[in-house]
């Protein structure tokens, strides 16, 4: 009996996907990204454990897509002149992967791309995790918690990505939702810091 071979997979590490995932590993890892709980008796290594999680979360995840367009600089923390300067329409686009974990929480893993307050590109990939509070029965819900990324910038470290923690926060439904992240003030300097940026993420 003739057996036909099963059609081979197109190779993962050659797919956007792949490379995503390999990113967002890199930056979890770096930034110590440890998976919701560890098993009793387990002795993988951390960087093995957060790169299982970080898998599951891939696999396991609804697909979603990242829709960018504002980053709002405080008022009182630029000058008039520097604020006519930046650009505040931070266009940009992304994917990644959002898991509902069994807490009822959100886990994500991304890859964003947008134009930054001088109007070059901005490069993100990271984690996030959002503890999720219904609002009464009316399929609203709010998201509190903090996503850990590497980014890249060509007026930071010659556009070698560098590690962010960010403070995120959203509301919307669990398929679509506003979100808020917020670039807290570095220093008391005027012209430093203090960016709300807002975006969108729908899940498929």
């Amino acid at each position: 009996m003739k057996i036909t071979p099963q059609p081979r997979r197109q190779a993962a590490s050659f797919t956007f996907g792949a490379k995503l995932r390999q990113a967002t590993l890199l930056c979890a890892a770096t930034l110590a990204v440890a998976p919701a709980a560890h098993a009793e008796g387990n002795k993988d290594s951390l960087w093995q454990q957060t790169k299982d999680h970080a898998a599951n979360i891939w696999d396991q995840g609804d697909g979603a897509i990242y829709l960018s367009g504002v980053a709002h600089h405080g008022r009182s923390t630029y000058t008039r002149e520097k604020l006519n300067e930046l650009n505040e329409h931070a266009w940009g686009l992304g994917y990644g992967k959002t898991l509902r974990n069994e807490q009822g929480n959100d886990e994500s893993l991304y890859g964003f791309v947008l134009k930054d307050s001088h109007r070059h590109p901005q490069y993100m990939a990271g984690y996030a995790y959002e503890w999720v509070f219904p609002i009464a029965k009316t399929g609203l819900e709010l998201g509190l918690g903090g996503t850990a990324m590497l980014m890249s910038r060509q007026d930071y470290f010659h556009s070698v990505p560098f590690p962010v923690p960010l403070p995120l926060a959203s509301i919307g439904t669990r398929k679509g939702k506003i979100m808020f992240a917020y670039v807290p003030r570095l220093s008391a300097n005027k012209n430093n810091g203090d960016v709300l940026l807002i975006f969108g993420r729908i899940e498929m």
